[in-house]
């Protein structure tokens, strides 16, 4: 077995209960990832689109966390940490409050745009949480914390899907596309509106918990993390991250990695009505168990790394998850569809460990170069998106599964060099003056 963290403490003292108050986080934007992968299978019966239509949910929603993760980083680099976590719940908040007008509109753009402003609160809170869980303890120990913590996001998603199982998917009426296209004008209105409604209701209810969970951070006392350097330069930190061969190579691999976890997700439920000839609700059985597999694995794989180096774990389950795909794809029946749910346990510690590995040793750069692998979430809208085009293109869902396919490969790629890479960085940084620790002056706020 490879020791990677050997009688190093896993929090400073004084900083549990601002983890476990920052943890709280990634168990809401868990909650809300998952309730909208739901709404691709949800909006394909309500307005009779295609899957490539239903996939500009995903671009919508991944596209804002591309749009608002730099500026993000930039606002806590100037400020605090808990000044993005403040910033980025209110628009959580207001996004899903944005839910009721879109239902009683009646509009697709609408739901677009609400589901824009929810994820661009959403970018804001990755942005801040991620390293400041890292910052929050020493750097040795930082990728294993960050799995930890990331342990608590499955739970929000499993409770994401069985809320969207509950109040959306059930509500879904039967009608296919071909019954709704003979339906009257006020008849077909009617059925929408009911599945809107129970489309909105969710959001509207976490948004209701949201506004208490705002002022419990108000006015809680948190380290500020704060950098003794609050100026913005951001020219010289590109230069730097640019020449970072470690930090862009985790970059693109978390690119291909979100992309190929939600397209997975978001085509779960797809891929189980196909093959196993089931309704929404049905098949919505086997996304929640692929989300209880994650949670799980999450917290396995986090035990795991007090033994075996975290870039080992990436390579062996990299390369799990490409025969899971390949299973997916020629499989049939159970067989895929076991298949399918193994990809989720896969996955589990992808996420965390890229961006732990990625922004290792960056000091005053860390808090720009996170927003970079906050960014590479676009993969979550461009790859999803593509999946949707390959599953129209063949008419069958079983194909689109190449796609996350490949982005498995680049991650086994990158595991199996990137010790290589990160030796070379080591190499670079003891031939120039070293940066000041990204964690900065602990300060109470």
């Amino acid at each position: 077995m490879e020791s990677a963290t050997k009688k190093v403490s896993l929090f400073r003292s004084g900083n549990v209960l601002p983890f476990v108050l920052v943890t709280s986080l990634f168990f809401l934007w868990g909650l809300a990832n998952n309730m909208t992968d739901t709404l691709l299978a949800a909006f394909k019966r309500i307005m009779s689109m295609s899957d490539f239509q239903t996939s500009w949910i995903q671009i919508a929603f991944y596209g804002a966390y591309f749009c608002l993760a730099l500026p993000a980083a930039i606002l806590i680099k100037k400020y605090t940490y808990k000044t993005g976590i403040l910033m980025g719940l209110g628009l959580f908040i207001l996004g899903s409050l944005l839910f009721y007008p879109a239902s009683l509109s009646m509009s697709y753009g609408f739901f677009l745009l609400a589901l824009y402003v929810l994820a661009g609160g959403l970018s804001i809170l990755e942005t801040a949480a991620n390293p400041y869980i890292v910052a929050l303890g020493p750097e040795e120990t930082g990728t294993r914390r960050l799995n930890l913590a990331q342990s608590f996001n499955p739970i929000g998603s499993i409770s994401g899907a069985l809320l969207s199982k509950v109040i959306i998917l059930s509500a879904l009426h039967n009608s296919s596309a071909g019954e709704r296209a003979s339906m009257g004008a006020a008849q077909l209105k009617a059925v929408q509106y009911e599945e809107l409604q129970a489309v909105m209701t969710p959001y509207v209810g976490v948004a209701l918990f949201l506004v208490v969970l705002w002022f419990v951070v108000k006015f809680n006392t948190m380290p500020k993390a704060s950098d003794t350097d609050t100026t913005v330069d951001l020219a010289s930190t590109f230069k730097r991250l640019v020449k970072n061969k470690n930090y862009i190579a985790a970059v693109v691999t978390q690119f291909f990695y979100v992309g190929a976890q939600i397209g997975v997700w978001s085509y779960s439920i797809r891929y189980v009505m196909h093959e196993l000839r089931l309704n929404e609700d049905e098949a919505s059985n086997y996304y929640i168990a692929s989300l209880v597999l994650f949670m799980i694995s999450r917290f396995v794989f986090t035990w795991l790394m007090k033994f075996i180096k975290p870039k080992t774990l990436l390579l062996l389950t990299s390369m799990a998850a490409i025969i899971c795909s390949l299973t997916v794809i020629y499989g049939t029946g159970l067989l895929g569809v076991y298949a399918l749910v193994g990809i989720s346990g896969c996955m589990s510690l992808m996420f965390p460990t890229i961006y732990g590995m990625g922004i290792k040793g960056l000091g005053q750069d860390t808090k720009i170069g996170g927003a970079g692998l906050i960014m590479a979430i676009l993969g979550g809208a461009v790859l999803t998106s593509v999946q949707g085009y390959f599953s129209d293109l063949t008419q069958n869902v079983s194909f689109a599964f190449y796609v996350p396919l490949v982005c498995f490969l680049v991650v086994a790629v990158y595991a199996f060099v990137s010790e290589r890479l990160e030796a070379a960085r080591q190499q670079r940084q003891e031939l120039v003056p070293a940066q000041e620790p990204a964690l900065g002056v602990l300060q109470n706020s």
